[in-house]
């Protein structure tokens, strides 16, 4: 896997997809900043090499083309400067792709950070419309993905837009070499009894991923909020709590391949 040190960076403009879809309270108040101090590595990186660093994240589920407050990235910028400490020279764009983007793009110096709203906010990210990665893309000279907790995503910002660049304009940024890294001993060559441990909201995001386990692990352990979809996949009640209707059948296909495989 090509790193961003593979890369010759110093000077130009640096799109870093970055994931800063970090957990709130009932305030928009940050509760856990982890994946804020994940990126910054790369992003400091970029700047000692006198980089125009341009940062994009999704950040939840808004409806698209409406504009909600509680959806910006406003208080992950926030943080974002207290932990770079360099506040004065990073800044939030109005919008994705608008005039407001365009402007603080171009106008963008060495050492300084522009921040895109919220992703998807735009409609083209979640559709990986190429059109909306095209604009993206020429924002930069460079496009580096950093955005490990989103690579499953078929999304204009992961796939979509690095179909723009060649091998010598993209690569891994430390985060997200460091988890490949990681997860590939663990694949490739665990220790046994190897169990996975699966968790999220989501099981829509997390098929394709257990499936593949189930051919890898011993034993699987699901929880989070997924759980409740192939518990009631099984036939249990589970009140009025998070599931995926439309997903029990694949639960339940899940389930099956996992009895015959003993996993």
């Amino acid at each position: 896997m090509r790193t961003i040190k593979d890369l010759d960076i110093d000077g130009k403009r640096v799109f870093i997809r970055c994931d800063f879809n970090v957990p709130k309270d009932e305030d928009g108040n940050i509760t856990d900043d982890r994946r804020i101090r994940g990126a910054l590595a790369t992003i400091r990186y970029c700047l000692d090499r006198d980089c125009k660093v341009i940062l994009a994240s999704h950040y939840e589920r808004p409806t698209a083309g409406v504009y909600e407050e509680k959806y910006s990235l406003a208080t992950v910028v926030k943080r974002l400067k207290k932990l770079l400490k360099i506040a004065h020279n990073i800044t939030l764009t109005t919008d994705v792709i608008g005039e407001d983007a365009q402007e603080k793009v171009a106008n963008i110096k060495s050492g300084e950070v522009v921040v895109l709203e919220n992703l998807r906010f735009e409609a083209g990210e979640t559709d990986n419309d190429k059109e909306f990665a095209k604009k993206l893309a020429d924002m930069a000279d460079i496009y580096i993905n950093d955005a490990f907790g989103a690579c499953h995503r078929a999304h204009a910002s992961i796939e979509a837009m690095a179909n723009f660049f060649d091998k010598e304009h993209k690569a891994a940024g430390f985060l997200l070499a460091k988890e490949v890294k990681f997860f590939q001993k663990a694949i490739d060559n665990p220790q046994r009894p190897f169990i996975a441990v699966v968790g999220g909201s989501k099981v829509s995001g997390k098929l394709e991923a257990l499936r593949h386990l189930l051919d890898k692990v011993d034993k699987i352990i699901i929880g989070g909020g997924m759980a409740f979809t192939f518990l009631k996949a099984q036939g249990y009640e589970i009140g009025q709590s998070l599931v995926e209707n439309d997903l029990l059948d694949e639960a339940r296909t899940v389930m099956i391949k996992a009895r015959k495989q003993k996993v």
